[in-house]
């Protein structure tokens, strides 16, 4: 799909011979002639930006455009090589195999000679392979080709190491309501006229974009068209147009970033803001048993001893899900992302798990001391295993303090509870347990 200002020919170069034009869609009429026409990547384009910089000091070097659809990628690529009088080459992952690099490498190699540089533009970078993006390094090193990169998906996971040590990762934002307004109010002067909206009613059009540049112009493209006696209310708008989906990948970016979104929000205990992440995943198509698991999750990272049956909540939420299916098991798991962000958190126990298990891989095999080792056989009795352990229940206040960590290893403190929730009961149990270990000498 073309970008929000694509544009079929080299910036700069001559314009074409006038042809009868068919009908070109709002945001093709619409497209930036210069960089300073980009609205809504301000912080990259902007004098202290990184292209603003790389600009300005002539020194424009290979860049991976990462960002949602519809910001501008393919325009900001195709006006750079104007801005540094490139030649402008594009080409699609999708679509481009070995063969045709093979053959944009050596037109770049050949028009390098000529004394011209060339800006090749690669859409959806991220789908080529780990050979193919290997085989741009050489002509990226030797200056045949400044590569500018576009990508939907975070190139720490989806490109090589090898091509992002050579190129400088630019982050584009989704467009904000404020930029997306200023993009309808260039679309309404192009037009010559206002959209027949009502105040609410746009910005719910604004809200329907979603943060994609093109897809308001084409909104807006639809309500220009309708022929209306008064302006609309949100609810005749509504009636009309059918709202965008929201962008969400349940393989990539958008699945990670909103269930950390939520995670995080359940430990930080905001409700509020936990049933809005839990709602837009729902929204966007996510399995329920996915945001089930992950609860559970939560609630023994997060929360562990401090509301034990944070745990059984969790679980019984899932168990209504699988009972009653959707959409009524979801009020269940939404029930319990209330109950996880109002209960009392501690991370104690996860931190004292983390701290056993590096314990465990420093100590090797070290043996449990003889005295708590069982002796089955008598050959085991004359070696001395099991001799002088104390059983727990004889002792006086069932508790014996003996040593049951390896002979010769310190004894470390692995749990330290807080004092928060349940767990500030633990933590009278493990000091009271400690006097009496130190009382008893051990």
């Amino acid at each position: 799909m073309p970008d929000l200002f694509d544009t079929s020919s080299e910036p700069g170069s001559a314009a074409p011979a006038a042809q009868p034009e068919g009908p070109r869609p709002l945001a093709d009429r619409l497209r930036p002639q210069s960089l300073s026409d980009v609205i809504g990547q301000e912080h990259v384009l902007g004098p202290e930006g990184p292209l603003g910089v790389m600009l300005a000091s002539g020194s424009l070097g290979s860049i991976i455009l990462w960002g949602p659809p519809g910001v501008g990628k393919t325009t900001i690529a195709r006006l750079l090589a104007h801005a540094t009088d490139r030649h402008f080459v594009q080409i699609s992952a999708i679509f481009t195999g070995v063969p045709e690099l093979r053959k944009v490498f050596e037109a770049a190699r050949l028009r390098r000679e000529q004394g011209r540089g060339t800006l090749l533009f690669v859409d959806e970078i991220h789908r080529f392979n780990k050979a193919q993006q290997d085989s741009f390094l050489p002509w990226m090193e030797d200056g045949t080709i400044l590569l500018v990169g576009a990508t939907t998906e975070n190139p720490s996971f989806e490109l090589n190491a090898a091509v992002l040590s050579r190129a400088q990762v630019v982050v584009l934002e989704r467009l904000s309501l404020a930029s997306l307004e200023r993009l309808a109010q260039r679309a309404e002067k192009a037009l010559g006229r206002a959209m027949p909206l009502k105040g609410p009613a746009r910005e719910a059009l604004l809200e329907m974009a979603d943060g994609d540049g093109r897809a308001l112009l084409n909104l807006v493209e639809q309500v220009m068209a309708w022929r209306v006696s008064a302006p609309l209310d949100t609810d005749q708008l509504s009636a009309r147009l059918m709202r965008r989906a929201a962008k969400y990948d349940k393989k990539g970016d958008e699945h990670y970033n909103l269930i950390s979104a939520l995670h995080k929000s359940i430990r930080g205990s905001d409700p509020d803001a936990a049933l809005y992440w839990y709602a837009r995943m729902l929204e966007g198509g996510e399995d329920p048993r996915y945001l089930a698991r992950r609860l559970v999750r939560m609630a023994v990272e997060d929360i562990g001893l401090a509301d034990p049956q944070a745990q059984t909540v969790a679980l019984h939420a899932w168990e209504i899900y699988e009972r009653l299916g959707s959409p009524e098991g979801e009020l269940a798991l939404a029930q319990a992302v209330i109950y996880l962000a109002l209960a009392p958190k501690t991370n104690a126990g996860y931190v004292a798990y983390k701290a056993a298990r590096q314990l465990a891989k420093k100590t090797g095999s070290a043996p449990p001391p003889m005295h708590i080792i069982n002796a089955p056989t008598r050959l085991m009795e004359e070696q001395g295993f099991g001799a002088g352990y104390q059983y727990d229940h004889d002792a006086e206040d069932g508790f014996s303090g003996q040593n049951y960590f390896p002979e010769g290893l310190k004894r470390p403190v692995l749990y330290q509870p807080v004092e928060r929730g349940f767990e500030r009961e633990l933590k009278k149990r493990v000091e009271w347990f400690a006097k009496l270990r130190e009382k008893r000498g051990n």
